[in-house]
């Protein structure tokens, strides 16, 4: 696993592990946000950088297949609960907040972040005062909103209290 590291000046500086398949070497490079003693947070992108072959065949039960990355996000409570709630059009950061009864800004925050460095969503800032900025799922992003319906729909029939 990955790891950030900022210091009081701002430094940064990254590790990454080292993963071997097919005696090929893959450096995963799974970024995403930390706090700093300071409370700082930086939210860098997911991704996955193969030297040599790689995963080639879109497999996600291979070690190395860069779509664990997206079915890491998609299966993330918070990102298909975005996804969601955007399926019915634009929505700025405190309507989807409002939506998204018990999430933090700080776990919003960062979930739209991975979602757009993902191309699930878009960002759109308009220059206006106060500021307003928007967010709408891209053409991947709707894709990937039917299945998440689907699995949404199933745990509210399903799934009892207790």
């Amino acid at each position: 696993m990955s790891a950030i590291h900022a210091d009081g000046d701002g430094a940064v500086s990254t590790s990454a592990s080292i993963a071997w398949k097919r005696r090929t070497r893959v450096r995963v490079l799974n970024w995403y946000p930390l706090g700093t003693k300071e409370g700082t947070a930086m939210a860098l992108p997911l991704s996955v950088h193969a030297d040599g072959d790689g995963c080639d065949r879109n497999d996600v039960y291979a070690a190395a297949c860069p779509c664990r990355d997206m079915l890491d996000l998609l299966a993330n409570k918070w990102s298909a609960l975005a996804i969601g709630a955007l399926e019915e059009g634009p929505l700025r950061f405190g309507e989807l907040k409002r939506t998204l009864e018990g999430v933090s800004p700080k776990v919003l925050s960062a979930t739209l972040k991975r979602l757009e460095d993902a191309e699930l969503l878009t960002r759109k800032v308009y220059a206006e005062v106060p500021l307003r900025v928007e967010y709408t799922l891209t053409p991947l992003g709707a894709g990937a909103a039917a299945p998440l319906a689907h699995l949404r729909n199933w745990v509210n029939e399903n799934v009892t209290r207790h």
